[in-house]
Formats: C-alpha cells, sequence, structure tokens
C-alpha cells in the first residue's frame, strides 16, 4: 500500500511523528504537511501566491516534504505534482492519512477542521483518506505513542471492513490517552453532532483605546450533545468512527423544492 500522510499542525508537530510511525508497516509512506501550524483553517486553498516546498525531518524518523500553505493546499499539490514526481505520471496513492491532529475533531468543528479537510480534498480528487484526532487533556501527560497505536487498531479495521471507495471519508477520533499502558478503548461508529458550539468571545480594550474581541471557550462545549453522537461517544472514553461526505445537498430538502419552483 502507498500512504500519502498529511496533517494541519505541521510538519513538526509530533501527532504526525508518531501516527507515522505507528502506521509505517501499512506501507511506503510519502509525507507532506504544512510548514507551520494551519489549525481551524477548513478548507482553505492558496491562489495568489506560490506554494514553497522544503525537506524537513519528523521527529521519531523519517522525511517529508514542508509546504507553506493550508493543509487542503498539501494534498492538492501531492496528488497533483509531488506524488506524480516521486512515482510517474498516472500513479496515486492508494490512501490519505490526515492527522493525527492535536485536539479532536467531533460534532460540528469538522467543518472548521484543518485536518477533516485535508481528507475531503483527498476525496473529491478521488482517493479514499482517513482523519485522525486526539482528543486532548493535560498536554504534558499526552502518550502520543500509545495514542498512535489506537488510532493504528482503528485504521486497521476500518481497511479490514472495505468500505472505503475512492470518494469517501473516515473521521476517527480518539479519547485521551494519558498512560503508556492505556487499554484499547471500545471502537463505535456514529453520526456526528450537529449542534453548533457555545464558544464566545471576550471584549477588551487595546492600549491605544481600540476595541477588539478574543475568541473565548474550549472549542468542546456544544448547545446540544446528541445521544450515540461522536461527541458524547468520544467524552465517554470510546474511539470514534464517522464516515462523511463532501455533497453538501439538502437531498431532503431537494425534490421538494423542485415541485415548488417548477
Amino acid at each position: 500500500m502507498r500512504i500519502l500522510h498529511t496533517n494541519d499542525d505541521g510538519i513538526s508537530a509530533i501527532g504526525i511523528a508518531s501516527l507515522h510511525e505507528a502506521t509505517a508497516s501499512l506501507g511506503e509512506q510519502l509525507v507532506v504537511a504544512p510548514a507551520s501550524g494551519r489549525s481551524a483553517e477548513s478548507h482553505g486553498i492558496t491562489f495568489h501566491r506560490p506554494l514553497m516546498v522544503h525537506r524537513a525531518r519528523l521527529d521519531f524518523g523519517g522525511e517529508g516534504m514542508a509546504v507553506e500553505g493550508t493543509p487542503a493546499d498539501c494534498v492538492k499539490l501531492a496528488l497533483r505534482a509531488l506524488w506524480l514526481e516521486r512515482h510517474g505520471a498516472g500513479t496515486r496513492p492508494d490512501l490519505v492519512i490526515s492527522g493525527m491532529n492535536h485536539g479532536a475533531n467531533v460534532g460540528i468543528n469538522v467543518i472548521y477542521s484543518g485536518t477533516v479537510a485535508a481528507a475531503v480534498e483527498a476525496a473529491f480528487l478521488g482517493v479514499p483518506a482517513i482523519a485522525v484526532s486526539l482528543m486532548l487533556g493535560d498536554k504534558s501527560r499526552i502518550e502520543w505513542r500509545r495514542a498512535a497505536w489506537i488510532a493504528r487498531q482503528a485504521i486497521d479495521r476500518v481497511l479490514a471492513a472495505k468500505l472505503l471507495d475512492a470518494h469517501r471519508v473516515i473521521n476517527i477520533n480518539v479519547p485521551c490517552t494519558e498512560r503508556p499502558d492505556a487499554p484499547m478503548p471500545e471502537i463505535c461508529v456514529v453520526p456526528m453532532n450537529t449542534a453548533a458550539g457555545v464558544d464566545g468571545y471576550e471584549r477588551r480594550t487595546a492600549p491605544d483605546g481600540r476595541t477588539y474581541y478574543w475568541p473565548a471557550g474550549n472549542g468542546m462545549e456544544f448547545v446540544h450533545t446528541a445521544e450515540g453522537s461522536d461527541v458524547e461517544r468520544l467524552y465517554g472514553g470510546a474511539v470514534t468512527i464517522t464516515p462523511l461526505f463532501y455533497d453538501l445537498s439538502d437531498r431532503t430538502l431537494l425534490e421538494r423544492m423542485r415541485r415548488a419552483l417548477a
């Protein structure tokens, strides 16, 4: 298996290094990731400046290509140029892995996530993709290698099911892992929670008298948490697996609207 590996925390992040190490036995990997952290940039891409690329070392060994761009840029550039330069015209990876992200991407946060956007970009272009994120607690206590091992078990389950076709995305979230001997959690397949977040903004005054607003909240509090959703199950300590698709058409309204507007 040939894999393209990316993330949104930047190529020097421990999350991508740990997951790269944990998935090394799946096959040959090309790492193409942002040169610096580009979290919460959703599906932004670069049009008006060049995408500079340089080689970079990963924390746990191996080398990748750092791109001065967004996560979606990385995947688009890799699939349309960098991968072809390495493997030849007409080739593409068998799988794209995005992550492991520093923080969960569940509920409506998948819309904002650069990690998920990178996986969705792969699906746009016809390569199956898996996004992986880790719920954080005390960052100083996170056992990244153990969390990556847990993520690998979930990835293996997804691949073994043979349900991941060329235009699909699987979103995996791993619960907070703070012990090197943490047991393997339950793996559950769940829908995303669709309630809005409750984050707000603090009104502040700059030294020069201007008013500004500072984002407040932890990004993981929601107006409502649906029973059996990714948010509920992740908070309950389970690994969550959610299939995603980029078609945003509201098909429940489509036919009614056609008839109403005919």
